[in-house]
C-alpha cells in the first residue's frame, strides 16, 4: 500500500492514519503524509531521554504531563470532530500537556502546552518551517527546537497576538527556565553531555 508524500497525490485523514501498520511512523500535516523514518539516532534518543528525565522529575505529583515520542497529537481547527475531519496529526519529541481534559487514549486532542522537536538531517526543514507554522496556527505555548551538532536550543513563545517571538537562544552550559511551569529549570549540560 502506498501513502502520499504530497498534497497532489491525496489528502489523508486521522480515520486513514488509524487504519495504516503499526510497525509504521507517519505524520499528517494538513493531510499531506510523512514517513516518519530512518528511526531517530543514539544522539537524538539521548538528548530526548534527558529532557524527558529533567521535566518528568519536576512535574511528578503535578497537573501537567509529560509525553515523548511516539505519542499522537491531533490538531483540529475545531474542538470535536470525527476522525475523518481531522488532517493534522503529529509526534513531537517532546510535549508537556496542562489541561488533562485534552489527554485520551489515543494521545492528545488539540495543543500542548509545550513541544521539543529534535533536528535531524531527514526532518529538520520540516521542523523549522511547517511545524512552526503550525504550532503557531494552533497555539503551542512554547515550542523548542534542539540542534543536536551544535549543542543549541532556540526557544519559542507564542505572544498574544498568535505569533512566536524573537526565540531564547541558549547553548551548551545554559540552564534555561520555563516559566510556563513554574520554577523549572531545564540543565543544558546535562541535556548535551558526552
Amino acid at each position: 500500500m502506498g501513502y502520499a508524500l504530497t498534497k497532489s497525490e491525496q489528502t489523508w485523514s486521522y480515520a486513514d492514519y488509524l487504519q495504516w501498520p503499526d510497525d509504521e511512523r507517519w505524520e499528517l500535516i494538513d493531510g499531506v503524509a510523512y514517513a516518519m523514518s530512518p528511526s531517530p539516532s543514539r544522539q537524538h534518543q539521548e538528548l530526548s531521554g534527558e529532557f524527558f528525565r529533567q521535566f518528568a522529575n519536576y512535574l511528578k505529583g503535578k497537573p501537567c504531563k509529560v509525553y515523548d515520542a511516539p505519542f499522537d497529537v491531533r490538531l483540529s481547527e475545531q474542538k470535536a470532530v470525527n476522525d475523518n475531519y481531522i488532517t493534522t496529526v503529529v509526534q513531537p519529541d517532546i510535549l508537556v500537556v496542562c489541561d488533562t481534559a485534552k489527554l485520551d487514549d489515543r494521545g492528545c486532542n488539540g495543543a500542548p502546552d509545550l513541544i521539543i522537536e529534535i533536528l535531524s538531517p531527514a526532518t529538520a526543514s520540516r521542523d523549522l518551517k511547517e511545524k512552526f507554522d503550525l504550532y503557531q496556527r494552533f497555539g503551542v505555548k512554547e515550542y523548542w527546537i534542539v540542534q543536536p551538532v551544535d549543542k543549541t536550543l532556540m526557544f519559542f513563545t507564542l505572544q498574544e497576538n498568535g505569533c512566536y517571538c524573537v526565540p531564547g537562544r541558549y547553548a551548551g552550559n545554559d540552564k534555561v527556565a520555563v516559566p510556563l511551569l513554574g520554577e523549572l529549570c531545564i540543565d543544558l549540560q546535562e541535556v548535551f553531555a558526552e
